[in-house]
């Protein structure tokens, strides 16, 4: 997939992950740009700095993503490239309040479900198109503070993988962003990157390249930390092994804020 002439929508485009995709599709020639978020003032800037469309958006509202989809087919165009990016980091084990865990499972999960259902058919129809999936290196490995965001980044994970099996053969190609600490707000807190930067916190900007360079080679895995694969490996040649290590390194950095 080459960005140039393309039309692209990110959700969570206010700032950070979003933000930097959308000045690097920009960079790379892409047609038009439309950012949606719930973060007003931060997403103006984010389209104005791109000539692009600022779209208010809840994710977790299917009746939104459609809204989303519409305004940008009518202004601008079939859309080429979907980027489900929208996410929170809001911590917590089995003993959280059931309204937290749905919370997490409607903009980690439902929100990429609400998205494929938008646009996927369409670009079936047309034969071509992208969804990149923001996930986490937590959906293929573990958060060892956090039940709620490693569970529904795995269940991310897991229908992104489903997506790309039903519709790889109709021209549709899905990829999962899979980071570990990137310098963003969601990152910029005591409890924000923990363990997930222990390979080090990366810029956006280092993100951005790696999806462009991931999404010419339509790989499904997009890892800006490349040492995430490693562990994929040790994790599914040791699991006994890897649970024990992740224990370790849960005792070091002691549970997570309630």
């Amino acid at each position: 997939m080459d960005v140039r002439g393309k039309v692209a929508v990110i959700t969570g485009g206010a700032s950070g992950i979003g933000a930097a995709l959308a000045r690097r599709f920009h960079a790379e020639g892409a047609r038009a740009i439309a950012v949606a978020d719930l973060q007003i003032e931060s997403l103006q800037e984010v389209a104005s700095s791109v000539g692009g469309m600022a779209v208010p958006c809840n994710v977790a509202h299917e009746e939104e993503i459609q809204q989303l989809v519409a305004r940008v087919e009518q202004e601008l165009g079939p859309i080429d490239i979907f980027c489900s990016n929208a996410g929170i980091a809001r911590l917590g084990d089995e003993d959280v309040s059931n309204q937290e865990w749905q919370l997490n499972w409607d903009i980690h999960v439902m929100a990429h479900v609400y998205a494929v259902r938008a646009v996927a058919p369409k670009m079936a129809a047309r034969g071509q198109g992208y969804l990149i999936h923001t996930a986490s290196a937590a959906g293929l490995l573990s958060h060892i503070q956090s039940a709620t965001y490693s569970v529904t980044k795995h269940a991310a994970v897991a229908f992104a993988e489903w997506v790309s099996i039903k519709y790889r053969d109709q021209g549709v190609r899905v990829s999962v962003l899979a980071p570990q600490a990137v310098r963003t707000p969601m990152t910029d807190r005591p409890d924000g990157a923990s363990v997930a930067s222990v390979d080090g916190m990366i810029e956006p900007e280092e993100l951005a390249d790696c999806v462009i360079q991931t999404m010419a080679r339509e790989e499904f895995l997009i890892l800006p930390h490349p040492e995430v694969r490693d562990y994929m490996v040790r994790k599914a040649t040791g699991i006994d092994r890897w649970l024990a290590g992740m224990n370790r390194w849960r005792q070091k950095a002691g549970a997570a804020p309630r």
